[in-house]
């Protein structure tokens, strides 16, 4: 549970800097790449998705302020490779904006859901925004592992090694 808005920010400083670093190790084939079949969101290529993990931190930002569950920001155009990481880190400066100084009593405050009748503390708020980033992540390092391109290691080993350092200990 999350107890305090500036440690949560904190946090997602770093976790902001995972999602640079995948986005930045693309290739520049990357750029036009779309799935071959899909509809919506099913049918998003890379630079589609890269918008929307941007916009969609306003998003989270703006039910977590009570404001509503709003897509009313733009981080800028993501069309070419060249605007991915300006997109993105704007979108964290204008997030970081919008959530430092809020009250801690924010975090246990219960918000509207938009389409139910539901409410959720405003810490599940924040904790979707990172799950629907990482899940947004997830399917571009997928793409981009099925065309064959490098995908960073979380945490700088792949399996392969560890399974070596592990006959090792």
């Amino acid at each position: 549970m999350i107890t305090d808005p500036d440690v949560f920010l904190r946090y997602f400083q770093s976790f902001h800097r995972r999602t640079l670093r995948d986005i930045q190790a693309l290739p520049e084939a990357a750029e036009g790449w779309e799935p071959s079949t899909g509809e919506g969101e099913k049918g998003w290529g890379i630079a589609k998705i890269v918008y929307h993990i941007a916009e969609s931190r306003l998003y989270f930002a703006s039910a977590y302020r009570g404001e509503g569950w709003r897509y009313d920001w733009s981080p800028g155009s993501t069309e070419q490779q060249s605007g991915w990481l300006p997109a993105l880190e704007t979108s964290a400066v204008e997030f970081q904006k919008r959530i430092e100084g809020t009250p801690k009593e924010w975090l246990d405050r219960r918000i509207k859901m938009i389409d139910t009748d539901g409410m959720l503390s405003g810490w599940r708020i924040l904790m979707m925004l990172l799950e629907h980033e990482v899940h947004h992540r997830s399917q571009i390092d997928t793409y981009a592992g099925l065309e064959g391109w490098d995908v960073p290691q979380i945490y700088g080993r792949t399996r392969e090694q560890i399974d070596e350092l592990q006959d090792r200990q």
